[in-house]
C-alpha cells in the first residue's frame, strides 16, 4: 500500500491556530464506518451517538511544559525540548541549534533557577542533558517551560491548559492526545449519568507522532515507541462492556493503540504495561475497538492511515473532502470525528 494512497488537499487555512473559547463547541462529523453516510452536528451533541452500555476510554496522560527557552554560556539563545526522562535528572532531548550544543555545553533558563549540560550526543541528533536545580523538577519546568506545541501551530497559547484534556492526570506527553480536548467535565458528568462508563488508560504521545513516513511503501515505516498503561479497572470495564454488548469507543488514536496493543486475539482484556510501537493500517483486524472520537489529522500520517483501518480509506477521504469543503478546523485545535456503525439499535440514523 503506497503513502501516496492516503494523500488529500488540505489548504493551509485549515489549520486551527488556537482552540475555541467552549471547548465543546467544535463541530463534530460523524462517520458511520458501514455506509460512509456523513452528517454534521456540533461535539456537544455527542451523547445523542452513545447508549448506555458503551463505555467511553480515554487517556489520561498530561502534557509536561516541555519546551524551555534559555541561553548557552556563551550568550547565545537556545530552545531544549524535553523527549524522554532517564532518572537522575538526565533527560533525552531535542536542541536548537543543534551544533552549538555539543557535549560540554552549559546551559541557562530563567535566570539560573534552572542550569544544564550536554553530557552526550546521540542517534537521529537528539542530546542526553543533565539537568541541576533545587526542589521537584516537575514544578521548576511548570514555572518555566512552554507547551511543546506541534510544528503547524504558530500562534502562541495564551492559556496552557488548553493543551491538557479537562481530565488529564499522569504527567509524561510530548504532545497532547487531542480528540480529548473537546470534553468538558459537564459533558462527561452528562455522559456518565445516562449510564456510560469511563475508562482510563494512560498513553504518553512522544513526538514521533509528528514524525511523516517516508516510505513510499508503508509497511516499511518503522513506528515510534511510545509508553502505555492498562489499569486492571479498565480491562474489567472493557470486558464487561463486550460481555454486556456494549461498544468500546475510544477518544483518540492513542486510546485506540494502547488497547490494541495489549488485546488477547479473543478481545479480552488484562491489566498490562510496555512500550508499543504498534502501526496501524488498512487490513489490520481490530480486537476491541467499535468506535473511534478522533480529530482530523495529516494527509499521509500515520494517524489518518489508522482511521482509514476502521472505516475503510474509500470512506474517510470522502469524509475528509467533505470536511474541507464545509470549512471544517483541522488537527490539534481542531473539529473532532465520531466514527461508529450508526445504524444500530439504540443510536440516532436518519
Amino acid at each position: 500500500m503506497k503513502k501516496s494512497d492516503f494523500y488529500f488537499d488540505l489548504p493551509e487555512e485549515l489549520i486551527a491556530q488556537t482552540p475555541l473559547e467552549r471547548r465543546d463547541a467544535s463541530r463534530l462529523l460523524t462517520l458511520d464506518k458501514a455506509t460512509g453516510a456523513v452528517e454534521h452536528h456540533h461535539f456537544y451533541e455527542l451523547p445523542q451517538f452513545l447508549r448506555p452500555n458503551d463505555c467511553l476510554i480515554l487517556n489520561d496522560s498530561r502534557v509536561l511544559p516541555a519546551r524551555l527557552l534559555g541561553h548557552r554560556s556563551t550568550g547565545g539563545a537556545v530552545e531544549v525540548l524535553l523527549l524522554r526522562a532517564l532518572g537522575d535528572g538526565k533527560w533525552e532531548c531535542l536542541t536548537r541549534p543543534g551544533r552549538k550544543t555539543q557535549p560540554g555545553t552549559a546551559l541557562s533558563f530563567g535566570d539560573g533557577e534552572l542550569t544544564a549540560t550536554v553530557v552526550d550526543a546521540i542517534a537521529d541528533g537528539n542530546k542526553i542533558v543533565q539537568f541541576h536545580y533545587e526542589g521537584i523538577f516537575l514544578e521548576v519546568l511548570e514555572r518555566l517551560g512552554k507547551m511543546p506545541l506541534p510544528p503547524y501551530i504558530k500562534a502562541e497559547l495564551q492559556d496552557q491548559e488548553r493543551y491538557q484534556t479537562v481530565y488529564s492526570k499522569v504527567n509524561g506527553s510530548a504532545a497532547a492526545p487531542t480528540a480529548g480536548l473537546h470534553f468538558t467535565q459537564e459533558l462527561l458528568d452528562q455522559v456518565s449519568a445516562m449510564g456510560v462508563k469511563l475508562g482510563y488508560v494512560t498513553l504518553h504521545v512522544g513526538l514521533g507522532t509528528f514524525r511523516p513516513v517516508k516510505e513510499d511503501e508503508i509497511e516499511g515505516h518503522e513506528m515510534h515507541s511510545e509508553y502505555c498503561v492498562i489499569p486492571q479497572e479498565t480491562a474489567d470495564l472493557i470486558n464487561e462492556t463486550k460481555k454486556n454488548g456494549g461498544r468500546v469507543i475510544c477518544v483518540g488514536t492513542p486510546s485506540c493503540r494502547t488497547i490494541e496493543s495489549w488485546a488477547a486475539e479473543d478481545g479480552t482484556m488484562t491489566a498490562s504495561a510496555g512500550w508499543t510501537d504498534i502501526f496501524i493500517y488498512p487490513g489490520y483486524r481490530f480486537k476491541v475497538l467499535d468506535g473511534l472520537i478522533t480529530n482530523f489529522h495529516l494527509p499521509e500520517s500515520t494517524l489518518v492511515m489508522l482511521v482509514s483501518a476502521f472505516a475503510g480509506r474509500d470512506h474517510v477521504l470522502k469524509a475528509y473532502e467533505e470536511a474541507v469543503k464545509e470549512k471544517y478546523r483541522f488537527f490539534s485545535f481542531g473539529d473532532a470525528m465520531f466514527i461508529a456503525d450508526l445504524n444500530k439499535e439504540g443510536v440516532r440514523a436518519e
